[in-house]
């Protein structure tokens, strides 16, 4: 039995057969990690759009919440607007008339 030089070696065609395996992982993984890329891309775009949207409620919050005052603990006190919540009623002691 001789082996003649067309005919490939047990090792010549396991060479070529854990090339091949090699080469398909490696398209695998490039596939996976595009996908993985474009995932991220996605997740980083819809975090932009959050933050435009924060800021969005955030100045209707500002705006509903009226206009503030400083009080003596440089505290911020809200005025408020009535009907949000925020408006406060304060009641001034009137002295009487023999007072």
């Amino acid at each position: 039995m001789s082996q003649t030089d067309e005919d490939p070696s047990f090792f010549e065609r396991e060479r070529d057969r854990l090339s091949r395996d090699i080469t398909i992982g490696f398209e695998e993984l490039l596939s996976s990690t595009n996908v993985l890329n474009r995932k991220l891309e996605e997740v980083l775009g819809m975090t932009k759009e959050y933050e435009t949207i924060a800021a969005l409620w955030q100045s209707f919050y500002q705006l509903m919440r009226g206009p503030t005052t400083v009080d003596e603990n440089n505290e911020e006190q809200t005025v408020g607007l009535p009907g949000t919540g925020g408006h406060i009623v304060s009641m001034k002691q009137s002295k009487g008339p023999g007072a």
